[in-house]
């Protein structure tokens, strides 16, 4: 952050978690339950599902990156059995193979993910031939401490040429052969802009993919506020008997981040605002008015009620399979878990549908895009927003604050100055250019 603006990042920081009416209200971070439990307060998977055409029987919650091993064992000892990895999650898989060991490995389904773009340094053109592919598949097996990995995934491609990339696929073939690998997947959340102005949906991207017919498992974007590009993809997944996992499931926890930034903005000392700063925290500060018109009128105590109707908006979808959640603390492992086997109620879809009609337009859509093309700049709005989700709602700062720095883009902060090329072309009437100053403002360093 430059200095003179007057709003001290880590300051902001700290407020952001103190939490809307001193609740933690739609805040993580600054969210703990507090609810009654006992040591015999111990909730289980309740149900499983077959994972399109692996025959496998996954449970309805899945689990992947974590800080705190404990949490993470607490889910596997409740009956959690998918587990999502990643070659990119640094010392992810490490921990994860410690964390395994001594339990029944055929109980488990463990997945990892591949990228296949040649502009990441540390793959190169070499790591996207076969050989290069099977030696990063044996680097993950052997960081998880596993003979063999029940899916193997193209990580987020953003060209059909790239979900296509041969290297993959015969590499694939082999693994499969040797019975290093069983399966075959695809993920993606939009774009990740290692290609300028990538021109491929996420949506477009999946539904090659089941066209494609080799991949057996999707990992996707989804949730009761992104439906549009989704919901299709899911339906296709039906039909193909393609096993689905989801990610981005909880489009809700962003509002003390929002409020904190107003309050910071509105008070700031060190420069004088101009007249599109007022006007974009005008637009800004509207949406949260009405968000808090929301929670008075639904009396709600704790994001909890919302955020649970979220997941079990995704649970009550028959095409979807499990959902990945990232727990900080065993309170939320124990809220997760009691998810398990639930689907929406008469209070869920009112609360879900009032929540999108008066709040939605402060949900940045992942895997959208919908208003890159719109800026000048070449902004990547879907990943800075993505990074943000990172910081904000899953407590995952370093991450996000290592990716942010890694983009060769130009950065957010040009939003703070700029006319709001990107809000103009959002179909969904949110403050972009707001909420990418507001990214800019957590992800970077002073």
């Amino acid at each position: 952050m430059k200095k003179g603006t007057g709003i001290d990042r880590r300051s902001f920081i700290k407020k952001s978690t103190a939490g809307l009416f001193g609740s933690g209200l739609f805040g993580r971070r600054g969210f703990s339950c507090n609810q009654e439990k006992s040591e015999t307060d111990s909730p289980r998977i309740k149900e499983y599902r077959t994972l399109g055409r692996t025959g496998f029987k996954v449970s309805d919650l899945a689990t992947g990156d974590f800080d705190d091993p404990g949490p993470f064992r607490g889910l596997l000892d409740a009956g959690v059995n998918y587990i999502d990895t990643s070659e990119s999650y640094g010392q992810h898989g490490k921990k994860i193979g410690e964390a395994i060991k001594g339990r029944d490995r055929n109980s488990l389904f463990i997945s990892s993910k591949l990228q296949a773009d040649t502009s990441i340094r540390r793959i190169g053109k070499e790591g996207t031939t076969k050989e290069g592919f099977i030696r990063r598949a044996h680097r993950v097996m052997d960081a998880l401490q596993t003979d063999y990995l029940d899916c193997l995934m193209l990580s987020s491609p953003e060209t059909i040429d790239m979900l296509k990339t041969p290297g993959f696929h015969e590499a694939t073939e082999q693994l499969k052969k040797e019975g290093k690998i069983r399966f075959v997947g695809v993920s993606h959340h939009g774009s990740q802009w290692m290609l300028q102005k990538p021109k491929v949906s996420m949506g477009e991207m999946l539904l090659a993919a089941a066209e494609d017919g080799r991949f057996d498992v999707f990992l996707l974007a989804y949730n009761f506020l992104k439906e549009d590009m989704s919901e299709r993809v899911l339906e296709v997944c039906g039909q193909k008997n393609i096993g689905t996992t989801l990610m981005k499931t909880n489009p809700i926890r962003s509002y003390n981040h929002l409020k904190q930034y107003l309050d910071s903005a509105r008070t700031s000392k060190g420069r004088e605002l101009t007249d599109q700063d007022r006007e974009n925290l005008a637009r800004m500060e509207k949406k949260v008015e009405n968000a808090q018109t929301f929670i008075q009128k639904y009396n709600l105590k704790s994001e909890k009620e919302i955020s649970d109707a979220a997941i079990r908006f995704c649970l009550s979808n028959p095409n979807v399979h499990t959902i990945c959640v990232t727990v900080l603390n065993f309170d939320e492992m124990r809220n997760f878990l009691k998810l398990s086997g639930s689907r929406l109620g008469p209070r869920d879809k009112a609360l879900l549908s009032a929540y999108k009609n008066e709040c939605g337009s402060l949900y940045c859509r992942h895997a959208c895009g919908v208003c890159e093309s719109a800026c000048p700049y070449g902004i990547p709005v879907n990943t800075i927003m993505r990074y943000d989700h990172y910081f904000v709602s899953q407590g995952r700062e370093k991450h996000a604050m290592t990716k942010y720095a890694a983009l060769e883009t130009q950065k957010a902060d040009i939003c703070q100055s700029c006319e709001g090329y990107c809000q103009s072309a959002c179909p969904y009437g949110v403050p972009v250019r707001a909420l990418l100053s507001t990214a800019h403002r957590t992800l970077t360093i002073c």
